[in-house]
């Protein structure tokens, strides 16, 4: 295998592909990354067995072929190389030489024989949809997603077909227990046969990663065990969470009827201020609300406390709710409108918050005690 490469084109196909590649592997082979030079093109692949990406760059090939190298160490080196220049990938007795300039590096090799790939199957669900809203549907709910691992069913985002308020949708959700996402947009034609599919979190940066350099439309094509992602020249497979996603529309509240307007960028700045003395563990933070006015308050026996009022719209009976600071946060960080609409029902009960420039969007928080 000897061929010539843009530094930049390689190294964006590394960057699409590399992050798949576990930095603790048993089995060799699985730490390196396969590249296989044909005609105009040199196509990479890396994998874990659960995730398995791919992406091509134009290259001028001198010499077919197909060899594997560490997938960390030569990321680094390509990464290194001067920006715009011209990259030689020279195959020879067992190594992997890499030229740029003056620089020249040699890496170790195992034949590309022995690399695993994911089993191929047929994808009964296949439908396009615009990149910007598979990015946003990930970046409304991706923070939701839950780390526990012993509720594995939770570890990743429940995509799937519904009927929404105005017609039929493809959403999104996901949920730790303490939390809740929700984003949603039109359905996508064939978008109806997808019953309910559950990404992984490692999937879900991946695919996110991939989103960042985009062309407009993406595929997603998904079968009973796994999903794949086609993003221009990249492709992304992944195996699907086997379990079943709760009911999630239990926990949404339907009749909070206690509103609360506020604007957003205050009411975050403020939560961030008086959670700066919560306990780390908790990180609980009080809310009293009052006609017209909205007290976020933090009292900690041993890391002090701290007060702060904000003006609020609120017409309601008086009450307190307790609430997980950077849960408050997160959600925040989500609203894109000037102005943040939380509804309540009572200090025991879940709040939901809603977003007044995305209509397909909700949040959903469980309340502490305080």
């Amino acid at each position: 295998m000897k061929l010539t490469i843009d530094r930049n084109a390689l190294m964006r196909a590394l960057s699409h592909v590399q992050a798949v590649v576990e930095r603790r592997n048993t089995i060799p082979i699985l730490s390196n990354i396969l590249m296989e030079a044909e005609g105009d093109r040199l196509r990479l692949t890396a994998t874990d067995l659960d995730i398995e990406a791919t992406d091509a760059a134009e290259a001028k090939v001198k010499k077919a072929g197909s060899v594997t190298a560490p997938a960390q160490t030569f990321f680094d080196v390509v990464r290194k190389l001067p920006e715009g220049s011209e990259v030689l990938l020279d195959l020879a007795e067992g190594r992997l030489s890499i030229s740029a300039g003056r620089s020249k590096f040699g890496l170790p090799t195992l034949p590309a024989a022995d690399f695993q790939t994911m089993a191929k199957e047929a994808s009964p669900v296949k439908f396009e949809m615009a990149a910007a809203e598979l990015r946003r549907l990930i970046d409304k709910t991706r923070f939701a997603i839950s780390t526990e691992e012993t509720r594995y069913y939770l570890n990743g985002i429940y995509l799937h077909h519904a009927k929404g308020a105005k017609g039929n949708v493809l959403r999104a959700v996901a949920t730790d227990g303490h939390r809740l996402a929700l984003a949603e947009t039109e359905a996508p034609k064939g978008a109806d046969k997808l019953k309910g599919v559950i990404v992984p979190r490692k999937a879900v940066a991946e695919v996110r990663r991939l989103l960042d350099d985009a062309p407009e439309i993406v595929t997603v094509e998904a079968s009973d065990s796994k999903i794949v992602f086609r993003v221009g020249e990249a492709v992304l497979t992944s195996k699907l969470i086997d379990g079943s996603f709760p009911d999630y529309q239990r926990v949404i509240p339907k009749d909070n009827n206690r509103i609360l307007t506020i604007d957003t960028k205050l009411f975050k700045d403020a939560v961030d201020r008086v959670a700066t003395v919560s306990a780390e563990r908790s990180r609980s933070v009080k809310l009293s609300i009052s006609p017209g006015k909205l007290t976020l308050a933090v009292t900690h026996s041993e890391s002090g406390n701290g007060v702060e009022d904000v003006e609020a719209d609120y017409d309601a009976e008086v009450m307190e709710i307790g609430f997980n600071a950077k849960y408050l946060l997160d959600v925040a960080g989500q609203i894109e409108s000037d102005e943040t609409r939380i509804e309540f029902n009572d200090a025991a009960s879940p709040a939901r918050v809603l977003d007044a420039k995305d209509e397909g969007a909700q949040y959903v928080l469980m309340p502490l005690r305080v």
